[in-house]
């Protein structure tokens, strides 16, 4: 009998290893990682809503490492007739930055391969014109950006700027979008001055119409 050993991929280019220092996470490292914070990820209170983020990303492995472990727990203590609402709200919470224009699209669609597999197994409509996959979609775009997490800026050299997703706690379902940019995270004194743009609450599935505040 022949046994055939996959080994993982740890680098794609000496090159990159050079110019970048990219060499990706073997899965069995990314998990051993997850256990020590397995709490926050499905064990303890608002397991949900507890954000991530991974400031150097690659094609998404840590991502997807945790969507995985925060919709498993999803299936594992809430009710099914809650799952779409909250594995948007999973979704929402983790976010990622990431330099290489390979691995960041890598990254996204892992991102979203891991929540249509799992609405898969549930029989739940996955097409992309549904407005849970849309919502999906839109949070991943919003959510997993191509930037350089040293300097702050995108790929065109603007600021980053991600969104917290919160919970409106009168309304199940509904979402208060709040943007901020990654700068403010590192500022001692918590201040952002930024002018950002207003969202209206929303439901969570709706959050891809993108509705300004008194529009």
């Amino acid at each position: 009998m022949t046994t055939l050993v996959i080994e993982e991929r740890i680098v794609k280019s000496r090159n990159r290893v050079r110019a970048y220092g990219e060499v990706f996470t073997p899965r069995h490292m990314v998990d051993q990682m997850l256990d020590l914070v397995s709490d926050d990820l499905e064990e303890g209170p608002e397991f949900v809503d507890k954000t991530f983020l991974e400031p150097a990303a690659g094609d998404g492995n840590f991502l997807v490492a945790i969507l995985h472990r925060k919709l498993r727990a999803i299936e594992r203590r809430l009710s099914p007739s809650v799952w779409a609402d909250e594995s948007l709200f999973a979704l929402a919470s983790i976010y990622g930055i990431e330099l290489l224009e390979d691995n960041h699209e890598d990254a996204r669609a892992a991102m979203l391969a891991e929540f249509v597999a799992f609405h898969a197994r549930h029989g739940a409509p996955q097409s992309p014109d549904t407005d849970l996959m849309r919502a999906a979609s839109f949070l991943v775009d919003t959510n997993i950006l191509r930037g350089n997490t040293l300097t702050g800026r995108d790929w065109r050299g603007e600021e980053i700027q991600f969104s917290w997703w919160t919970r409106d706690a009168h309304s199940p379902g509904m979402v208060v979008r709040e943007p901020f940019s990654l700068a403010s995270l590192r500022e001692s004194h918590g201040f952002d001055f930024t002018v950002y743009e207003t969202y209206a609450v929303c439901r969570i599935d709706h959050i891809h119409e993108e509705v300004r505040a008194g529009a």
